[in-house]
């Protein structure tokens, strides 16, 4: 018969505890802000759904498009620091850049825009550049880290 003792075994005793550490620490890879990945995608399709929930689709056309571009370029940048974090943390700054270019994109891009799409692309912008600098923050802490 097996020993179905409730005992629980000490792992620190185990000979390849160190190893096994090691290899935690390589998995996760300094993932300091892996809370940070979803709402930047969450930012990313609200960006490029946000034209037909605000009903801006007809009185801003060029808007459209570029909400919707700019939509997928940070959903996809979300993804990517889901999928391969080591390699795309050092493309955090570009939400940064994106955050700052929705800020001022209604009156570049945009025709006499209303208060609505305004807001709209202000607050998306504000949180972009907001998840951002977190993001470029703990790949800056964690490559000082490794170094």
């Amino acid at each position: 018969m097996s020993n179905v003792s409730h005992t629980r075994a000490d792992i620190t005793s185990h000979p390849d505890v160190s190893e096994m550490r090691e290899r935690y620490d390589r998995v996760l890879g300094g993932r300091d802000v892996a809370l940070v990945d979803g709402p930047v995608f969450l930012v990313g399709l609200y960006c490029a759904v946000s034209p037909w929930v605000l009903h801006f689709t007809a009185s801003q056309p060029t808007l459209v498009q570029h909400n919707l571009i700019m939509g997928i370029a940070i959903a996809v940048l979300g993804l990517g620091f889901t999928v391969m974090p080591a390699r795309m943390y050092g493309l955090s700054w570009a939400i940064c850049a994106i955050g700052i270019w929705m800020i001022v994109s209604p009156w570049i891009v945009g025709s006499s825009p209303d208060m609505g799409v305004i807001l709209n692309n202000i607050i998306i912008g504000g949180l972009a550049v907001l998840l951002g600098a977190v993001c470029a923050g703990a790949a800056a802490k964690s490559g000082r880290s490794r170094a």
